[in-house]
């Protein structure tokens, strides 16, 4: 019988005894900065960067829109259309510009974003869109209402508490905004 422990061109793995589990990365160069990127060792302040990151674009768009349109006198649903376009438009650009600042070409960058943010996005939208369409009076309030300042605040408020604990799960992941702090390194 062959002794199959090396083979011709082969490196001998003997160097990796004892070495069954990736749980201490603190041991590898080049792999001490991931606090945060495993399951379960996300930080709930982490979790709230990154949807606060969210929110800033989102709301952006989100306040943009609902200006634009209630000022231009259009009906509910095309004004919310465009905040929404708006929120996920100024949601990406901010996740763009950071990462293509970081050295990474656009096409990179844009599938970065899309990936980082896209759910985030969408959750913090579907919230903060339902808080003001159930708001008894929010759709139909004028940008000198009190009420529409209010309910957009308040949708924005939120949108950020419910969306805190999926940014939470999706970097917990490797997913989300880990995407994005790769880029940061």
């Amino acid at each position: 019988m062959q002794d199959h422990t090396q083979h011709a061109g082969h490196p001998d793995h003997s160097i990796h005894a004892g070495h069954t589990s990736h749980a201490n990365h603190s041991d590898h160069a080049g792999h001490t900065d991931h606090s945060g990127h495993g399951s379960g060792g996300v930080s709930w302040a982490m979790a709230a960067r990154a949807t606060l990151h969210c929110l800033t674009g989102c709301a952006i768009g989100e306040i943009l829109g609902m200006v634009i349109g209630t000022a231009l006198g259009w009906g509910n649903v095309p004004t919310m259309v465009l905040a929404i376009v708006l929120a996920f438009f100024f949601g990406y650009t901010l996740t763009l510009r950071s990462v293509v600042k970081a050295g990474v070409d656009f096409r990179t960058a844009f599938r970065v974003a899309l990936a980082a943010d896209t759910l985030s996005i969408a959750v913090m939208e579907l919230i903060d869109n339902g808080v003001i369409v159930l708001w008894p009076g929010a759709m139909d309030a004028m940008l000198s209402d009190v009420l529409f300042w209010g309910a957009l605040a308040i949708s924005l408020a939120v949108a950020f508490v419910v969306t805190t604990p999926v940014n939470k799960w999706m970097i917990g992941r490797g997913k989300g905004h880990a995407v994005v702090h790769r880029y940061h390194h």
